[in-house]
């Protein structure tokens, strides 16, 4: 017999882009990416009650999108599936952390579908947080290659500012589309477009001592190693979603 209201709570990790090169453009607008990307045990939670419907969101800023546009609520017509969801947040949005595509990807393993490609149209990351781990991410995001695990430990600085990220793109346009000299080309278009990231990076490197990287299309900036305090936000990889 099944039930109808059950309650499940399943666990949305958040992921970092360790390095992001920009190799092209398809003729519908959306850039090709040769990314590495790793899963954090940094986590939002979600409630999904079968039976129910609507999506609440619980925490965070006041930009997450609902209705429609929200991606939990994409991954659920997606999958085919009706249920109430509600989101508590840990992960930044706008941040470069895939918050919003960790929690659709979490909707859509609970719902065991696995289709990656399929993921990627409701949003590129989504087909990564979608298999997690450690992976090179390729095409618009949608083609994810598994890679061994690594053992990791990063420390995340989010500013009060977001990136977002169809904008940073366009401005990495505009610029002539320049190589990152930190491992992440869009960091020079991510800097034009929110000049004081450039405060947060620098205060995350004074803390460390290390030359800050910008985690996918920002805002957030990381650096390997534990240096806690101060808004900074300490997180290891996991090897699995």
């Amino acid at each position: 017999m099944i039930d109808h209201n059950a309650r499940h709570l399943v666990t949305a990790p958040a992921k970092v882009t360790l390095s992001l090169k920009v190799t092209g453009l398809r003729d519908d607008g959306m850039h090709l990416i040769d990314a590495e990307m790793v899963t954090v045990d940094l986590v939002d939670e979600l409630e999904i009650i079968e039976g129910s419907s609507g999506v609440m969101v619980r925490g965070g800023s006041d930009d997450v999108p609902l209705g429609s546009d929200n991606l939990v609520q994409k991954a659920l017509d997606l999958a085919g599936r009706t249920a109430g969801v509600t989101v508590t947040k840990r992960i930044p949005s706008q941040a470069g952390l895939g918050g919003g595509s960790a929690d659709a990807a979490a909707v859509l393993r609970w719902a065991k579908f696995d289709d990656v490609a399929a993921a990627a149209t409701i949003g590129a990351d989504v087909a990564f947080c979608l298999v997690g781990g450690r992976a090179r991410v390729t095409g618009i995001g949608e083609v994810v290659t598994p890679l061994p695990p690594v053992d990791m430990t990063l420390t995340l600085l989010t500013p009060p500012v977001g990136c977002p990220t169809p904008a940073v793109y366009r401005k990495w346009d505009e610029i002539g589309g320049p190589t990152g000299a930190n491992g992440n080309d869009l960091e020079d278009a991510a800097l034009q477009l929110v000049p004081e990231l450039a405060e947060w990076r620098d205060a995350l490197g004074d803390a460390s001592g290390l030359t800050p990287r910008l985690a996918g299309s920002g805002s957030s900036w990381f650096v390997e190693g534990s240096f806690p305090g101060n808004g900074r936000v300490v997180c290891r990889t996991i090897p699995s979603v």
